[in-house]
């Protein structure tokens, strides 16, 4: 492979800010795109050797044969283009079912490439034929892209664009529905800065009240100065079970250590009567992804965890949910004395209004003309 941009580049990333931003304060002012949920991914492609790099720079192809077969058939015979890899299942984004496709089996990702094909999204082009368009400002690049991209076929996408926050604001409260991440703006004059947060996120922030059932210790902790890691958190369902639902882990050492003292009166001595019990000292793979199981992901961590009696309500800020999860890590907002554990349920989470992934989706110039 001889490209003007090769391999390894990790991708130009993106800081949280909160509101649609005003494109006025910003030289040549903004380009709003929506966030896609998926895998973050630069292709590099010279001819008929294609790779596939993921945000972290490790080797997706393998994981996306119909990706790379796409990519022959819509992209430039030489190019580098950042963008999302995505699965979608009817008019929405799964990033449940992305997730998997990262497995050891050939025959499981083949099998799954033809029952659950992924896409390519397009956002950015860092370089086509032998020119290198690191340097160029972003509305160059956007122009360059849409032209590479004339003849793109499904499941190769570009993004739409507009420079209007209004606009933006609205696909912010549309988009959702078909399960998209937010918005994020872009500089018009900006260059291509590898692994810089030059680019601006706007996600959606949403508070629930869960049941704190467990903790996790850090990896620092020890016998003589045990830390917290990880609260587990969990919601009931309609049958009256306590659905394991994410994680809140984001504390000081201070409030770590403040955090084990103040639950240790919660801690459960008869784990059969606690609703996770049962997963509380081992870890193998489990389809409800309980607390304590392994997964592709885990690498092996150790994922035990201090089963807590499920007497304590905690409000936590989350973006959205996937499945019956909450997609990220939840923020630990307060205490609520003043709530019942039972009371914790699915029903209080907003649900977005369902939005169709086609309205979003573009072969063509994906701009705010079309």
């Amino acid at each position: 492979m001889q490209l003007p941009v090769m391999p390894p580049v990790q991708p130009m990333l993106a800081k949280s800010v909160k509101g649609i931003p005003d494109p006025a304060k910003f030289a040549g002012g903004l380009s709003f795109e929506p966030k896609w949920d998926g895998f973050r991914c630069i292709i590099f492609r010279d001819g008929d050797e294609v790779q596939l790099a993921s945000r972290n720079t490790k080797e997706l192809t393998r994981y996306f044969p119909e990706v790379v077969t796409a990519v022959k058939e819509s992209l430039p015979q030489q190019c580098v283009v950042d963008g999302e890899i995505f699965v979608a299942i009817g008019e929405r984004l799964e990033f449940e079912v992305l997730q998997e496709r990262i497995h050891p089996a050939a025959s499981r990702v083949n099998m799954l490439a033809e029952k659950t094909p992924a896409s390519f999204v397009a956002f950015d082009l860092l370089a086509v034929d032998d020119e290198s368009l690191m340097q160029e400002q972003l509305a160059v690049r956007r122009t360059r892209l849409e032209e590479a991209m004339v003849n793109a076929t499904a499941p190769i996408y570009l993004t739409r664009t507009t420079t209007d926050a209004t606009e933006a604001g609205s696909w912010f409260e549309q988009f959702e529905g078909a399960g998209l991440d937010g918005v994020v703006a872009k500089p018009m004059g900006s260059r291509y800065e590898p692994n810089a947060r030059t680019m601006l996120k706007i996600k959606h922030e949403r508070t629930a009240d869960v049941v704190v059932a467990g903790y996790r210790l850090h990896k620092t902790s020890t016998p003589e100065q045990p830390l917290l890691g990880s609260l587990l958190l969990g919601l009931y369902d309609d049958a009256g079970r306590l659905q394991h639902v994410g994680v809140s882990a984001s504390f000081t050492a201070k409030r770590r250590a403040e955090l084990i003292a103040e639950l240790q009166p919660l801690v459960a001595t008869d784990r059969e009567e606690h609703p996770w019990g049962e997963w509380s000292d081992w870890a193998i793979a489990n389809p409800d992804r309980v607390p304590g199981t392994q997964s592709r992901w885990s690498a092996g961590k150790d994922l035990s965890f201090v089963p807590l009696r499920p007497e304590r309500v905690l409000e936590v800020g989350y973006d959205h949910m996937e499945g019956s999860r909450f997609r990220h890590t939840a923020q630990f907002k307060r205490w609520r004395p003043d709530r019942e554990p039972a009371s914790c349920g699915y029903a209080q989470l907003e649900e977005p209004v369902s939005y169709n992934l086609g309205k979003v989706l573009s072969t063509g110039r994906g701009s705010e003309e079309d």
